[in-house]
């Protein structure tokens, strides 16, 4: 998938990384114990994964068995899954987890945000079973679909059982909730590993994207994700830099009114701090609730009204804005046309590109806002997902 060149800032994409392979594999993996490191197993880790941003999950090393642990975001302190990951399924493994045997070479998964990170390590060839797939946006898989290579499992709230078990993936990655499923029940029942992965509930952009290294951990690539997402990260950091000793920094609100809510990020939503990193003052910067803040359209206008720049507006002229809530137009952003969606990479069939390999790519998300806010800082750049309204 090709991706918007970032000026004065060296590009990632898969094909690149990937050719490169000779040279990331003389780079050292840095490892050290993460003060959420306190193992149960009887067995003691030799060695963790470094994580910088991310605090949803851990890798450990042991002797003859990788073991991945994913922490609950609801209820502190508690595992949310235990995985073992193994190369011979003779290995023995502790109890309370999963057995994996991998690298995985057929993987089920329910959710677009896990597309990208398996194209950055290259296994999307891996990927043998979808939900939803008009709600896709990649073009490799889109192919692969056609070519019924990919079978579709149905809604990713209501996955078919029967299809999955007919398919026998090594495993099924989805997305996890804070309550019980009954179809990762009865796919384990079927012994298929069903892998839980929480990334959405990061409140960082950074720390979501950091979760290609649990990916890539059952595929064994954890060193190619690694190099991958420093990559990023340093330059998002490099262009946040950019911005951090701006004196002007424009005010910026988001979303828009949907049945009589508007829903605006809370303090600790990644959208929040994404506005701060680009160099904008957003008026619940301080709020300390994550999430979403449902308010009424009074209180937005109270709050909001003499912003300068309307962002992640879901609509796509500034007509059908108007149509859909005469109040939208007394917002100063309407009148100076300042308003901003994210659809630019919005296929017909509703796939947008901005929920599916954004959350791998924050350092392109980034350079977009900013564009927004400080157009001077990137000169001559072309975003990536963001779309002016006209």
């Amino acid at each position: 998938m090709n991706v918007a060149v970032i000026p004065k800032i060296n590009q990632v994409n898969s094909t690149t990384l990937l050719g490169a392979w000779g040279s990331i594999f003389i780079l050292f993996l840095f490892f050290s114990c993460s003060p959420k490191a306190a193992d149960k197993s009887s067995n003691a880790p030799t060695d963790s994964i470094q994580m910088h941003y991310a605090e949803g999950f851990d890798i450990f090393y042991h002797t003859n068995y990788k073991e991945v642990v994913v922490y609950s975001p609801w209820k502190k302190g508690d595992v949310y899954g235990r995985y073992y990951l193994v190369h011979d399924k003779n290995i023995p493994t502790p109890e309370n987890g999963s057995k994996v045997l991998v690298p995985l070479h057929s993987l089920a998964a329910t959710s677009v945000t896990h597309f990208e990170f398996l194209s950055l390590i290259g296994e999307l060839n891996s990927l043998s079973g979808v939900c939803s797939p008009h709600l896709i946006y990649n073009a490799v898989i889109q192919q692969k679909f056609k070519e019924s290579k990919i079978i579709d499992l149905g809604d990713a709230f209501n996955v078919n059982v029967e299809k999955t078990m007919q398919l026998k993936p090594d495993a099924v990655m989805m997305s996890g909730y804070n309550q019980s499923d009954p179809y990762s029940q009865r796919v384990l029942q079927g012994g298929i590993p069903v892998i839980l992965n929480v990334e959405w509930m990061e409140t960082s952009l950074l720390a979501r994207a950091e979760w290609i290294k649990f990916v890539a951990a059952f595929y064994n690539k954890e060193q190619l994700a690694d190099s991958i997402f420093t990559k990023i990260s340093t330059d998002y950091n490099h262009v946040k830099a950019k911005v951090a000793q701006l004196k002007t920094k424009p005010r910026v609100m988001a979303g828009n009114s949907f049945r009589g809510t508007w829903y605006m990020p809370s303090g600790r939503n990644y959208m929040a701090k994404l506005f701060t990193d680009a160099g904008g003052d957003y008026f619940y910067r301080n709020d300390t609730s994550a999430g979403s803040l449902p308010l009424n359209i009074e209180t937005v206008l109270r709050d909001f009204s003499t912003c300068d720049v309307w962002v992640n507006c879901n609509f796509n002229s500034l007509s059908e804005l108007q149509n859909v809530d005469q109040k939208h137009t007394l917002f100063k952003p309407y009148t100076n046309k300042q308003v901003y969606n994210f659809n630019k990479r919005l296929l017909p069939s509703t796939a947008n590109d901005f929920w599916e390999s954004a959350v791998a790519r924050p350092d392109l998300l980034l350079c977009d806002v900013i564009a927004i806010l400080h157009p001077s800082i990137l000169p001559n750049y072309s975003m990536t997902y963001a779309n002016k309204l006209e």
